[in-house]
């Protein structure tokens, strides 16, 4: 093993704990940290793979932008901080949702183990080099982008809404 697939695999351990402790942890605050530890490791092996805009781009977009918006929404609808112990899922929920997520693992796994030359598959791939990515982002998907940004002004906008509203104390 080189350095570069230690520190994939160092990367990736992180953002795989990072994600499970987002998941698994009861407390609303902890779990947006955990996703900020998560999608960081993320970001970290796409950076090693070599593709540096999309490494950026996940660090602006979703560690810079939607966990803090999620953060700024959890303060500002005065959100329990503490222990959710009242949205316990129970055991057949837990066990469905245990069977959804082996079922996305197959999914994935089907999709990038040839991806990576296993199963004797050979796929056809180009090259992603910052410029053609670039060029993709601001031209084919520069809607989708300005739609989603507008999306998270309307629910920025809705919490600050829904902090306002006055509550009868008991």
């Amino acid at each position: 093993m080189t350095a570069l697939d230690l520190a994939f695999l160092a990367a990736s351990v992180i953002a795989v704990a990072g994600g499970v402790l987002a998941i698994t942890t009861r407390q609303v605050v902890h779990a947006a940290l955990w996703l900020v530890v998560s999608l960081l490791g993320v970001a970290g092996a796409v950076l090693i793979l070599g593709a540096e805009l999309v490494a950026l781009v996940l660090l602006l977009v979703y560690v810079g932008a939607v966990v803090v918006l999620v953060l700024f929404a959890l303060m500002l609808t005065r959100a329990p901080i503490g222990p959710d112990t009242a949205h316990a899922p129970g055991l057949p929920r837990a066990l469905a949702a245990g069977a959804v997520g082996a079922a996305v693992v197959t999914m994935l796994l089907s999709v990038l183990i040839p991806l990576a030359g296993g199963w004797g598959a050979t796929v056809d791939r180009q090259s992603a080099d910052s410029p053609r990515v670039a060029r993709e982002i601001f031209t084919t998907w520069v809607w989708p982008f300005e739609l989603l940004s507008l999306l998270l002004l309307a629910a920025l906008i809705a919490a600050l809404a829904v902090s306002r509203i006055q509550r009868d104390a008991p």
